[in-house]
């Protein structure tokens, strides 16, 4: 039953959001052009519900030659690559705002783990423990709050299943869940915490593991 009810919030939400937010993304979006002329939007493969891949949307933050195929924290030197609107739009989240079309399809929920790279396959992997994979992928989730980008993936995804187990369960205690979320995110944004620009030793050693140059 409350899979209907969240489906019914994601649809309201995200329709009056498309709505009112409009002038604003205007806005940004002229700002984009006119900082590095190209595309306004991003496009890239992630993973949905039960590992369907679709196209989620960002206010593109990054110059047109940056890799579009490796997660930001994940480069050695990003800063080089991202636009001076793209640190703003970053900084505050705003670059996430058209992920509300994702949601609004029905791609995404408001809340749930945010969705994996198509080929982040350790996290996906890790993921598939918890049932995490099962369940839409959201613009914000437990992880988020809990320390986004400065998590390791063995946490990130204990933490997303956390959340899965929750909303499995549905009734009260899943909507709490969202409630808890939803507002834990706005001070999370206002806080400007857990944003990491670049690779940290986490998740360098992450991925030679996952190539097989880590030392031993």
């Amino acid at each position: 039953m409350y899979r209907f009810f969240k489906r019914f919030l994601d649809l309201l939400f995200s329709g009056l959001a498309i709505i009112i937010l409009f002038p604003l993304m205007l806005i940004v979006s002229i700002a984009i052009l006119i900082d590095d002329p190209g595309p306004v939007f991003f496009k890239q493969k992630r993973i949905g519900k039960n590992k369907k891949t679709f196209s989620l949307l960002k206010f593109r933050t990054m110059k047109k030659i940056a890799p579009h195929d490796k997660a930001t924290h994940l480069l050695e030197n990003p800063e080089q690559y991202i636009t001076r609107i793209g640190k703003f739009l970053r900084k505050t989240s705003l670059d996430e705002l058209p992920q509300i079309y994702n949601i609004f399809v029905s791609q995404m929920s408001i809340i749930g783990p945010r969705p994996a790279l198509w080929n982040q396959y350790d996290l996906i992997e890790e993921r598939d423990k918890y049932g995490s994979n099962d369940i839409k992928p959201g613009l914000t989730g437990w992880a988020q709050i809990n320390g986004r980008d400065e998590l390791t993936i063995e946490k990130k995804a204990k933490l997303d299943g956390e959340y899965t187990d929750k909303i499995k369960k549905g009734g009260f205690s899943a909507f709490a869940m969202d409630v808890k979320c939803f507002f834990g995110t706005f001070a999370k944004v206002l806080k400007s915490e857990g944003v990491v620009e670049g690779a940290t030793d986490n998740t360098r050693k992450e991925e030679k593991e996952n190539t097989g140059d880590v030392n031993k």
